[in-house]
């Protein structure tokens, strides 16, 4: 039996517990099949972090992160936690593991199931078929930008600062995963700035154009993010892989999900370091925290993505791909994707059917 090396779970807060406590179940029903073993350890991060130890990333679970091979992440932050001071809310944790992985690409699939067409906004002819791949910056932009911060003025007011910073190396290294993505798929890249007006994505524009040299077949577009946005929702069948920054990936991203009808349906993963992380899209929900009624599938979908890209198991991850594809067609719903002709399903169930599909 092959040992594919050490998993770091964090659950984090609200439903994370739920649903990676099933992402787990089924890493340890498809190693069983194709017999494999890894080491498992668990770590706090988020607001529960900072209500046991007053950080929400404690330093014994970021050097446990440098010392895995991957990290399977469920959800941080809620309520609770939005009234302390912006240094300590559970998501300076995501910001911190990233930056100390040095995980500086996003990848974040949004993909139509035919049994889910239906569970869109859109109109099932706009979505059926979607596959893209949005792929955002991680550790550069606005989010990490200096200065930042909120100052007094001499007048009594405050002034609010962040700044919007990209270098020639962030950005080149980030193309180049979004062309090297593009050649194992639709081999279109659309990068997305707003260089009309912010100098930061000029340059953004031009290192992209000076990279895709070096990808002569790879198809190479440009698009302003607010018509990207329209774009997404008019037509987003025309998009393969979006490259795009921090933010505009931040936001970009959500709506993509959204596209699929549930965001509790889409998995992502952030690259780029030694140790690679994995996480559902979706946030902490703590109005169903406890209730069952959570949809593991995202978390589940991002342990595929986890054995695909950093533990190199891609028939296993094939597996689990399509398991969760078989349990859908059969009919299982959560009450995310629930529509007349599903079968109700809760968290731990729908954990345990994709299990049994994988052993079928």
């Amino acid at each position: 039996m092959s040992d594919i090396g050490t998993i770091l779970a964090i659950p984090g807060d609200g439903i994370g517990t739920e649903v990676v406590a099933e992402g787990l179940k089924v890493l340890e029903a498809v190693s069983k099949k194709f017999g494999f073993s890894f080491t498992l350890k668990e770590a706090l991060a988020g607001g529960i972090a900072y209500d046991k130890t007053g950080t929400p990333l404690p330093q014994k679970t970021l050097d446990m992160a440098k010392e895995s091979d991957a990290v399977l992440l469920g959800a941080v932050g809620g309520p609770k936690w939005e009234d302390l001071d912006y240094s300590v809310r559970p998501e300076r944790a995501l910001l911190g593991l990233r930056a100390e992985l040095g995980l500086f690409a996003n990848l974040r699939p949004a993909k139509v199931f035919p049994e889910l067409a239906d569970a869109s906004t859109l109109k099932k002819e706009v979505v059926e078929g979607i596959d893209i791949m949005v792929l955002r910056e991680l550790t550069g932009g606005i989010y990490f930008g200096e200065p930042k911060g909120i100052t007094k003025l001499e007048d009594g007011t405050e002034r609010g600062v962040n700044t919007l910073i990209y270098t020639t190396g962030e950005i080149e290294r980030i193309a180049r995963v979004a062309f090297e993505t593009a050649r194992k798929r639709g081999k279109k890249v659309t990068s997305v700035d707003k260089a009309n007006v912010l100098e930061c994505t000029e340059l953004w524009r031009k290192v992209v154009i000076k990279v895709h040299k070096d990808y002569q077949d790879v198809e190479l577009g440009h698009m302003y993010v607010d018509n990207c946005a329209m774009q997404l929702i008019r037509n987003p069948k025309q998009f393969d892989v979006i490259l795009t920054t921090n933010l505009f990936g931040d936001i970009l991203s959500d709506e993509a999900a959204m596209l699929t009808g549930s965001i509790g349906m889409l998995p992502s993963a952030s690259v780029g370091g030694k140790c690679g992380m994995y996480e559902p899209v979706h946030g902490s929900a703590p109005d169903i925290a406890g209730q069952g009624k959570a949809n593991p599938l995202a978390t589940i979908l991002s342990v595929a993505m986890m054995l695909r890209y950093s533990l190199n198991c891609l028939e296993a991850a094939d597996a689990i791909e399509t398991a969760v594809a078989s349990v859908l067609k059969e009919g299982y719903r959560t009450p995310d994707i629930m529509d007349d002709k599903g079968q109700l399903t809760g968290t731990a169930k729908m954990g345990d059917l994709v299990v049994k599909a994988l052993n079928q």
